[in-house]
């Protein structure tokens, strides 16, 4: 009986079936499988699934094998940090139906105050990159970058276009996976990767694009402003993919010329999890509010004149018609962007450089 009220609420009840195999023309679900599915690629035999569990004893062994997991310290680097998640937020964010079902933003689908949160999220991104504009999160760090490759390329000017600019400088000093999906991004589009030490850039006349970190991946806090000037002048995008925590304490990509600041919140109170996920944050100059990819939450007014949050903007094929598209990124990380948002109004603005103060020193 149990089985069967899962199957009734997850596929649909036993009349439905019968009524839909009807209108098919065929008696049962398996003589429907025997006409429909070739022969070629169906199992010869049934699924070794093993026995039945009841909730109860399924949780339960679960539970044995999670305790398996042994956790050692990590010295693997490359932007990913021991975090201390705040008792609130863990109990009334992630550990909270009404905020963790909610993956990604659907303007149908969300609420009022999940909008509002994450608007917080883009606020604070603006507050320490100091940009002009940020979306709602992306899937995590390394795609981040990537859509920022993409999105500079997709707005290069028409005599770019016309000579054939194609270059990507990539200084060699950023964490390996930013890297390693940024090659793959670009392999499609025929753009060549030059990876190359940035401080000895001269010229970037032949590049659409110049990507740093900062810091480095070897914990350099370099000044690239001299790195801006020189893509500038040649009509190329600077991108920098920055650690967020840090930038309450250096000076914010946007002030010394960045086009595009890019990076993983995973610093604000959200642990490593066994690989993931984190959410990233993309900021970017207001020029490229119609090119940015994702979310965008907006603020507006309702029919009685009062405050309502909404998504202003959707560059994802799915929501708009997918020649107009700028990014098929498909996945927000509406939770965990929302829980370091939360973690930032935790400890205040004093309280963030106070933490970053606490741990560099």
């Amino acid at each position: 009986m149990a089985i069967y009220n899962f199957l009734s609420r997850h596929i649909g009840t036993e009349s439905d079936s019968v009524s839909k195999l009807k209108e098919l023309g065929f008696d049962s679900v398996n003589q429907l499988i025997d006409n429909v599915v070739p022969k070629s690629i169906r199992l010869e035999q049934a699924l070794n699934i093993g026995v039945e569990f009841s909730e109860f004893s399924y949780l339960k062994n679960l539970k044995e094998i999670a305790k398996k997991n042994k956790n050692f310290n990590t010295f693997i680097g490359q932007g990913f940090y021991g975090t201390i998640m705040p008792s609130p937020i863990q109990r009334n964010m992630l550990e909270n139906p009404s905020w963790y079902t909610s993956y990604t933003p659907y303007q149908a689908e969300i609420s009022q105050g999940r909008l509002e949160a994450l608007l917080n999220f883009q606020t604070m991104v603006i507050d320490l990159t100091a940009m002009d504009i940020a979306n709602a999160s992306l899937l995590d760090e390394a795609s981040a970058a990537s859509e920022a490759v993409m999105m500079l390329y997709n707005a290069r000017s028409r005599e770019a276009i016309k000579n054939n600019v194609k270059k990507l400088f990539v200084d060699k000093n950023i964490f390996i996976q930013n890297i390693s999906v940024i090659e793959t991004r670009i392999e499609a589009f025929d753009i060549e990767l030059v990876i190359g030490d940035v401080t000895s850039l001269e010229s970037a006349k032949d590049y659409f694009a110049v990507v740093v970190q900062y810091p480095t991946a070897t914990g350099n806090v370099a000044d690239y402003k001299k790195v801006a000037d020189i893509a500038h002048e040649s009509e190329a995008g600077i991108i920098v993919i920055a650690d967020l925590l840090s930038l309450a304490l250096i000076t914010p990509p946007g002030e010394w010329g960045a086009d595009v600041v890019v990076g993983s919140t995973q610093r604000f109170g959200i642990p490593m999890g066994f690989g993931g996920p984190h959410a990233a944050y993309f900021a970017t100059k207001e020029a490229f509010a119609r090119k940015i990819p994702g979310r965008i939450i907006g603020v507006s007014k309702d029919i009685h004149n009062k405050t309502a949050y909404r998504m202003a903007l959707q560059t994802r094929e799915q929501h708009i018609k997918r020649e107009k598209a700028t990014s098929n990124i498909c996945t927000a990380q509406a939770l965990l962007a929302n829980m370091a948002g939360m973690y930032a109004v935790y400890h205040g603005k004093e309280g963030v450089w106070l933490l970053h103060n606490k741990f560099t020193s």
